[in-house]
């Protein structure tokens, strides 16, 4: 259904949303990649001109709250390289295969990202896109394909894609090598047609966008959603280490993001709240890991940590009824929920909008006077 607001609300890094905390920046991290300079500047931005922590949202972004200067901050994001195309920043959302070119995958879609990114930053129709849009970028894995991207590209060999709308398999295959320039055709239609609908999903017929395109293989195929991030000690394919370190809650303290700035390494935020901290070798690592560990962050598959997930809630949230993080991290000593031994995903939410849910999670909404089950995805 489409929406019948006009005006796409949706926060960006200059034009913040007003939350109950104050100001709220949403920071477009294409593919959840910066470099530890870029962390650095983020982590003083927030330490200096807002609430001393940042989310880690389900796009791979980075959100900081509680903001006194917005032009300050809009001017320390564009020194820092994050803000290349300070007009059109809300429509850079792009996810991608965290690991690609680093450990498994078909093929590395790293430079797809970059590509469409430049794009997205140059095309004169794309403009209009709406704030919530999303591209994904899969290398093979399936990692990507199954989070709803509005329009995405899925590796079915070394040279060839498939052509994905809101996770589902349109049946059309292209070369690798036109992967960007088809993300963007269907972008340009949706353009054309969207009307007021925000998404891709929302349009009365949403084929419409790829009417031609010629499907060649059998459309309707769908990815199961993950929820879990790649946690650990990740030996990458050249040999060299990436530790992936789940951020309780998505919640990052500034002055911990400074921790992993000072590795001095590049970073990725997945779409799964976490951080990859890439490229080291080994003796790096293990001291990086030394450090990490004891101050939070999470390198333990096991740990019920990566099981649960939360919105923002009170105080920070005017719509929220509860303090949505504290009851999650409460639920964590409910031992009867966690005797699978891989427990469902449990997304506890302050109200019916369900900001942030994972496509394949209990989410829990609270109600007042506790907590109401609803297993779909809003």
């Amino acid at each position: 259904m489409a929406r019948t607001r006009d005006t796409d609300a949706c926060p960006g890094a200059l034009q913040t949303h007003r939350a109950a905390d104050g100001d709220l920046a949403r920071v477009r991290l294409p593919a959840g990649m910066l470099t530890a300079e870029q962390m650095e500047a983020i982590a003083t931005a927030a330490l200096d001109l807002a609430a001393p922590a940042l989310e880690l949202t389900s796009r791979g972004n980075v959100q900081i709250r509680g903001i006194r200067d917005v032009a300050e901050l809009g001017r320390r994001l564009t020194e820092a390289g994050l803000l290349p195309s300070p007009d059109r920043e809300k429509i850079r959302n792009i996810v991608a295969s965290p690991l690609s070119g680093r450990q498994g995958g078909l093929l590395d879609v790293r430079a797809m990202v970059h590509a469409l990114d430049d794009a997205l930053q140059q095309d004169p129709t794309l403009t209009e896109l709406p704030g919530r849009f999303l591209f994904g970028i899969d290398d093979g894995r399936g990692d990507i394909a199954g989070l709803g991207a509005d329009v995405a590209v899925c590796a079915v060999d070394g040279d060839t894609v498939a052509l994905v709308l809101s996770g589902t398999d349109t049946g059309v295959r292209v070369l690798a090598g036109d992967a960007v320039e088809t993300l963007l055709a269907v972008a340009r239609r949706f353009v054309s047609v969207r009307g007021k609908a925000w998404r891709i999903k929302e349009l009365t017929t949403p084929g419409v966008v790829v009417d031609g395109f010629g499907a060649t293989a059998p459309p309707g195929r769908t990815w199961p959603a993950r929820t879990r991030p790649p946690v650990g000690w990740l030996t990458q394919d050249d040999g060299r280490i990436t530790l992936g370190a789940a951020v309780p809650l998505g919640v990052l303290e500034a002055e911990l993001a400074r921790y992993l700035a000072a590795v001095q390494a590049p970073l990725v935020i997945t779409p799964w709240r976490s951080v990859l901290i890439a490229d080291l070798d080994d003796g790096v690592a293990d001291a990086a890991l030394r450090v990490l560990a004891p101050l939070g962050f999470v390198f333990d598959e096991a740990s019920p940590w990566l099981s649960v997930s939360a919105c923002t809630g009170r105080p920070g949230c005017a719509h929220a009824l509860a303090d949505v993080r504290a009851d999650a991290a409460a639920a964590l000593t409910d031992s009867a929920a966690l005797d699978d031994a891989v427990p469902r995903h449990r997304h506890f939410v302050g109200c019916d909008r369900a900001c942030g849910s994972p496509a394949d999670a209990d989410v829990l909404i609270a109600t007042g006077d506790g907590y109401q089950p609803r297993r779909a995805h809003p």
